[in-house]
């Protein structure tokens, strides 16, 4: 494998950067500039590879023929529009999923539409979704008049050699139950296969392909399982969601589809893996660990049987239900030759003797190797980011530390490469989400950015946090700028007491929740940070939960339970304690932006000049929640490291080197 020629075949769907000569500084274009690739399937006959390929405003996907790296077909769809998934549905036919994306912290967001395609790009049809009718997509697909209109949605189901797909479908119409279709790859045609009994649906497949559970909820957000032992059969109710608000649903199958495995959440601790026997009723737990909730799934080649999975405990590891299978020990082969970085099997031939894998890590966003299973080599195919060199990259740590409760805490710290790791500035980093988010060890943009500017990086999974079981999760219930605040102060004040942190030079910044929580920190500890940075933040808790009311998203019926009561939201909203915050303020949002409407951060700066806080702001009226243009993205990093570089005396951004570099 030539990894240069297949690099050249991709990188030839791209728009050129101009070259700019560089400065000292920071790179800033570096961790701007989109991946050459997101995501590389191998085809299940070993002769194709395809790949979606980020440009400066869509998502694209090519089609490249292994043995002589000739790109033998593209799709591209219209300004905005996403190839959000894909999956071989034969050996030289794929299902491509549409998806649109509305800013750059936001996953893109499925539309519905689905696009089949063959390897050479001949016979590309509209399947469904809501253009299926128009050929709005700006790519030659011819309309398909009179067709019902539709958003469906591929379930992952074993590989089957085959002309047809099984897809959720959901109609345009008022009927809100959802139903189980096979579709024809080719032409579009659906039947029927079954209805769901539950809104919110999700359907899993044993390893005949046949629909047999589905979970999903009412607008009561309880969680309900039903199962039927054939197809055909009618549903009956499975499992509910108990008084403790613990549920369990399935991930797969045993061989024989006799035994159904399922993540079991647990009152105490993380989750478990379980194997229920269909006929006796018989459990037994299977996979579990200490400390946190399993989290990728490992299966078999092209089954639903469930192998293992992926544990983030500090740095990712598998375990397997049978340490003694092939497949774990091939796995534990491949973690052996890459020691030190995370290895996953993404894709693999139908025979097994091909396997793609991606290696990883804190200092590498990805490579992929093609191994062959059989004569046990590996071949270079492609690098997510190959203009970042691992050996220059700054180091991430898993830290433990107690919060003043005892509740035991855990999160990453990242460290400029070269220094003593002792008394550094400090910008310590809440994700958003909240609830259910996770950070995780591996390359993280901003953080290796703001590491290179000199600045140590924490990270913290706060209660509340995802994969540490749900108990962890429900203990950030209702404690916006409680508990939850409290665990970042206790981080940042463990960070100082290691000597890793200058106490005098430390500062918050955060996205989503986490501009929230960079906010409240600052409120709720004037003395302790030097400076607060919010991006795309929400700063008013009454207004977000009387927004959530009003719009189509299930999490409105929830926010009482999560967040609290409207009328006791003002004491922790920082907008309404800015005459607390003595230190200055960055915030950045965007115009388009429904999750954290701009709103919240005018209304922030305006209770900021009142108090005579100093604040600079950024707006773009055209972006949505995280800024998606990269010059947009290029301004907000470049202003971010002038403002913190003012409290905390690190580097600041050259502009374009970072452009230069890449178009290189």
């Amino acid at each position: 494998m030539k990894r240069v020629a297949l690099l050249a075949a991709l990188v030839a769907l791209m728009p050129v950067a101009p070259a700019m000569a560089a400065d000292s500084g920071i790179d800033v274009g570096a961790y701007v500039k989109k991946d050459e690739f997101t995501d590389v399937k191998l085809s299940p006959g070993g002769d194709y590879f395809a790949g979606t390929v980020p440009l400066a405003d869509r998502t694209a996907l090519a089609v490249i023929e292994r043995g002589t790296n000739k790109i033998t077909a593209t799709f591209k769809l219209g300004r905005n529009q996403h190839v959000s998934d894909f999956d071989w549905i034969s050996r030289d036919r794929l299902l491509i999923s549409l998806a649109d994306r509305f800013g750059e912290l936001e996953r893109p967001v499925p539309t519905g539409e689905l696009v089949a395609m063959n390897a050479d790009g001949s016979k590309t049809e509209m399947l469904a979704g809501f253009r299926v009718d128009d050929g709005g997509l700006g790519t030659t697909i011819k309309p398909k008049k009179g067709s019902d209109s539709i958003d469906a949605f591929p379930i992952a189901a074993p590989y089957n050699e085959g002309r047809n797909a099984l897809v959720k479908v959901l109609p345009f119409n008022a009927d809100p139950y959802p139903a189980v279709e096979n579709i024809d790859v080719f032409t579009g045609r659906r039947a029927r296969v079954a209805i769901s009994p539950v809104r919110a649906a999700t359907f899993f497949t044993d390893n005949r392909g046949e629909v047999r559970f589905v979970a999903g909820s009412e607008s009561d957000n309880v969680r309900k399982l039903y199962y039927r032992s054939a197809q055909g059969d009618g549903w009956t109710l499975f499992g509910t969601e108990d008084s403790r608000g613990l549920f369990e649903y399935p991930i797969g199958f045993s061989a024989d589809d006799k035994v159904v495995y399922l993540i079991a959440e647990q009152a105490k601790g993380p989750n478990q893996i379980v194997a229920l026997d269909l006929a006796s009723r018989e459990r037994k737990v299977v996979l579990s660990d200490d400390n946190v909730d399993p989290d990728r799934i490992i299966y078999r080649n092209g089954t639903r049987i469930p192998l293992g999975a992926f544990f983030m405990d500090g740095k990712p590891r598998t375990a397997f239900i049978d340490e003694k299978a092939p497949e774990a020990k091939l796995y534990h082969s491949l973690e052996s030759a890459f020691a030190g970085s995370s290895v996953e099997i993404t894709s693999q031939t139908v025979d097994g003797s091909l396997a793609l894998i991606r290696v990883s890590s804190d200092l590498n966003p990805g490579d992929f190797y093609l191994f062959d299973t059989v004569n046990k080599k590996a071949a270079h195919v492609l690098a997510r980011r190959q203009w970042f060199d691992p050996d220059k990259m700054s180091p991430m740590q898993p830290v433990k530390l107690a919060a003043r409760d005892g509740l035991e805490l855990q999160g990453y710290l990242t460290t400029p490469r070269g220094s003593s790791g002792k008394g550094l500035p400090l910008v310590v980093m809440p994700h958003g989400g909240p609830f259910g988010i996770q950070d995780e060890w591996g390359f993280n943009d901003e953080a290796q950015m703001l590491a290179s500017a000199g600045y140590a990086v924490l990270q913290l999974n706060y209660r509340g946090s995802g994969g540490y079981g749900r108990a962890f999760r429900q203990a950030g219930a209702q404690q916006w700028g409680g508990t939850m605040q409290d665990d970042l102060t206790d981080a940042t004040r463990w960070a100082i007491a290691q000597g890793v942190a200058n106490k005098d030079r430390i500062c918050l910044y955060g996205a989503s929740y986490g501009g929230y929580a960079a906010l409240m920190g600052v409120a709720k500890e004037p003395d302790l940070y030097r400076c607060a940075a919010g991006y795309v933040g929400v700063y008013d808790l009454p207004k977000m939960v009387a927004d959530d009311k009003r719009t189509l998203y299930r999490w409105g019926n929830s926010s009482a339970d999560w967040i609290g009561k409207a009328a006791d939201l003002g004491a922790v909203s920082p907008n309404r304690m800015a005459d607390r915050i003595k230190v200055p303020v960055f915030l950045a949002a965007g115009g388009e932006d429904d999750r954290a409407p701009i709103e919240h951060s005018k209304m922030m700066e305006q209770a900021l000049r009142k108090a005579g806080v100093p604040v600079e702001s950024l707006y773009y009226d055209t972006e949505g929640h995280g800024f998606y243009l990269p010059e947009h993205k290029t301004e907000f990093y470049t202003r971010l490291l002038a403002f913190l570089s003012r409290s905390l005396g690190g580097a600041v951004a050259t502009t374009g080197a970072g452009e230069a570099k890449a178009a290189k």
